[in-house]
């Protein structure tokens, strides 16, 4: 899945643990991911966040995609910060995913806290 994931390796992703329920994901914060304030546009802790939904959810074989999702930003990141990723598989049924995902820098610090739910089709990946 990541192979053909043209925007989470723009972003820079570095996958350090995959598996059903769980994707630990490391990035740096660039020049280019800046808003006008100097730090870390919104969307990129989300994207990051977005990208181990996607990899943990579907990771346990069947397609899945996120129905919704939202996010607390905590504190900011600058250029040269890393961000890092914490899964918690907190619901899982036939149709429905239910995960908490933890933002943090490189110092361990809480700086964005999502949820979000995605809807398993019953089309499962070939490998």
């Amino acid at each position: 899945m990541f192979e053909k994931d043209a925007f989470s390796q723009w972003l820079g992703i570095e996958r350090i643990q995959d598996g059903p329920g769980q994707s630990h994901l490391k990035m740096l914060i660039r020049k280019e991911m800046l808003n006008g304030f100097g730090i870390a546009h919104g969307a990129i802790t989300y994207a990051l966040a977005d990208s181990a939904l996607a990899f943990a959810s579907n990771a346990h074989g069947r397609h899945s995609v996120s129905v919704e999702t939202s996010i607390s930003h905590l504190l900011p990141l600058k250029e040269g910060d890393s961000i890092e990723t914490k899964v918690k598989e907190i619901s899982l049924n036939h149709r429905i995913g239910l995960y908490h995902i933890d933002l943090l820098n490189q110092d361990q610090k809480l700086v964005a806290s999502f949820k979000g739910t995605v809807y398993r089709k019953s089309e499962e990946w070939q490998v």
